[in-house]
């Protein structure tokens, strides 16, 4: 990708926009309540700015690669855990 004249000069903004879709992932899926929508929105600001400080590590750190497995295991333990909740519903009614 770094060949290719358009993709190299949107590195750095693709690799921002990675960290942060898989951030959002992440906090949505291990993290987020229930909140007021200025609250929401303050949280999510300053998720930006975060990320934008992780996309910087992620030059030299494996930063994407680890969002990528913590959404993966969380999205697991999520499918684990409604399953859970259907054969325990199921078993009271």
């Amino acid at each position: 990708m770094l060949d290719n004249p358009i993709t190299s000069d949107y590195m750095f903004v693709i690799l921002y926009a990675t960290i942060v879709v898989l951030s959002i992932v992440v906090y949505k899926l291990g993290f987020a309540k229930k909140l007021p929508i200025l609250k929401s929105a303050v949280i999510y600001i300053l998720l930006l700015v975060g990320c934008l400080i992780l996309a910087i590590l992620a030059l030299q750190l494996p930063i994407v690669g680890s969002l990528f497995f913590a959404a993966l295991v969380l999205v697991i333990y999520k499918i684990r855990l409604n399953a859970s909740k259907k054969r325990s519903n199921n078993k009271e009614a």
